[in-house]
C-alpha cells in the first residue's frame, strides 16, 4: 500500500511541513523507520535525533518548535493517537471468509451468520447465535444459548459459557474464560456450602479481552462489561461486576464481586478492589493498590487502601524520616519521663 503524506494528514487531521507529495508505504519505530515509511517523535527529548532518523516524514506535535527543515513532518495534536491511526490503516488486511471447517462441530440448532471463519475442533452449542463476519480459533467452547456479534473474533482456547452474550467487533484473546462460577460460598459450620451461580455475563461493542483473563458470571443477574473496555491479560473480574464504558484494566488486577467501576476508569497493574466497591467515573488507581472503599470521581488514587494521589505523595515525603522521627520521640519520652520524676520527688519534699 502506497499513500501520499497528504492523504495521510487528511486520516488524522494534520498539517504537512516539507513534500506533501511523498508516498509512504508503511509505519516504523524511530529508530527502525526507513526511506518510505513515517515514524513519529512524542517527547521534545528525542528532537535531538532528527539527523538520524531516516523515515521519509515524521509525526510530530504542534506544540513543538520545528527548526529542522531538512524533513518531512506531519504535525498533528496527539501523536500516539495519529500514529496508532495510520499503524492500523498500514497493518489491516481485508476479511476474506475460510468457511466452516469440517472439524468443527456446530449444532443443528445453531444460526450462523454470513462469511465465517470457524477454524477446526471448535464447538458452538445449542441455540447460539453467532454474526456475520466472526472469526472463531481451534479449540474455542461456545455452551449453548450464546451469541456473539458481527465482526468479532475469538482467539484459540478460549471458553464461553452456555448464555454468555457478547457484542459486536469484541477481540477475546487465548486462554479466555468468560461466564465459570462466581466464587460465591456460604458456612454451614465448618462445612462451605456452594451458592449456586445462575446469572450470565454481557460483554458490549468493541471490548477486547487479554489472554489469560477470567470473568465470572453473576450468581443473579448479569455481568456486565460495557462498550469499549479493554481489559489487559490475567484479569480477574468476579460475579456481579458493572466496568462501565471505555474504562482500561491493566494487567493482574483482580476486582471482586458485586463491584461498581464507572465509565473511562483506569485500574493499573495489580490493583486489587474488595466487593460491593462504587469507583466513580474518570478515577485513575495506581499500580498495586488496595482499593477497599468508594472513589469519588475525577481523582487520582495510590496506595494501600487507596487514598488520594496528591495526599498519598505527602504521606511518601515522611516515609524516609520514619526513624528519625522514631528516635526523636523516644528521646522526648525519655525526657519527659525525667521530668515527671522530678516534679514528684519535688512533690513529694513540699509535702514533708
Amino acid at each position: 500500500m502506497k499513500k501520499r503524506l497528504k492523504e495521510l494528514a487528511a486520516l488524522v487531521g494534520g498539517r504537512i511541513l516539507g513534500n506533501e507529495d511523498i508516498e509512504i508505504t508503511g509505519v516504523a519505530s524511530m529508530d527502525e523507520a526507513k526511506q518510505g515509511e513515517i515514524t513519529f517523535i512524542a517527547h521534545p527529548r528525542h528532537i535531538s535525533k532528527l539527523e538520524k532518523i531516516e523515515a521519509s516524514a515524521i509525526i510530530v506535535s504542534k506544540d513543538f518548535n520545528i527548526q529542522y527543515k531538512e524533513k518531512n513532518f506531519l504535525i498533528v495534536d496527539n501523536p500516539y493517537l495519529a500514529f496508532a491511526t495510520l499503524l492500523s490503516h498500514f497493518s489491516q488486511k481485508a476479511y476474506v471468509s475460510k468457511g466452516i471447517d469440517p472439524k468443527a462441530w456446530v449444532s443443528p440448532s445453531a444460526k450462523l451468520g454470513k462469511e465465517l471463519t470457524i477454524y477446526p475442533f471448535v464447538y458452538i452449542g445449542e441455540h447460539c447465535e453467532i454474526g456475520d463476519r466472526v472469526t472463531i480459533y481451534p479449540g474455542v467452547f461456545i455452551g449453548e444459548d450464546s451469541s456473539i456479534g458481527d465482526d468479532s473474533i475469538i482467539y484459540p482456547n478460549v471458553s464461553i459459557y452456555p448464555r454468555t452474550i457478547i457484542g459486536k467487533r469484541v477481540i477475546i484473546h487465548s486462554g479466555v474464560v468468560i461466564g465459570s462460577d462466581g466464587f460465591g460460598y456460604v458456612k454451614d459450620g465448618k462445612k462451605n456450602v456452594k451458592i449456586p451461580q445462575i446469572g450470565t455475563v454481557v460483554i458490549e461493542d468493541d471490548v477486547e479481552i487479554g489472554a489469560n483473563t477470567t470473568v465470572d458470571r453473576a450468581t443473579l443477574g448479569k455481568t456486565i462489561i460495557r462498550r469499549g473496555v479493554k481489559i489487559d491479560n490475567l484479569v480477574q473480574v468476579a460475579h456481579n461486576v458493572y466496568i462501565g464504558e471505555d474504562s482500561i484494566i491493566v494487567a493482574q488486577v483482580g476486582i471482586s464481586g458485586s463491584t461498581r467501576i464507572g465509565n473511562n476508569v483506569i485500574l493499573a497493574g495489580q490493583v486489587g478492589v474488595s466487593d460491593h466497591v462504587e469507583i466513580g467515573d474518570n478515577v485513575r488507581v495506581g499500580a498495586k493498590s488496595g482499593v477497599a472503599y468508594d472513589l469519588a470521581p475525577n481523582q487520582d488514587y495510590l496506595g494501600s487502601p487507596a487514598i488520594s494521589h496528591r495526599e498519598f505523595l505527602k504521606a511518601s515525603l515522611l516515609f524516609p524520616k520514619l526513624p528519625e522521627m522514631k528516635r526523636t520521640l523516644t528521646e522526648i519520652e525519655k525526657r519527659l519521663k525525667k521530668i515527671e520524676e522530678i516534679i514528684s520527688l519535688k512533690g513529694k519534699e513540699n509535702y514533708k
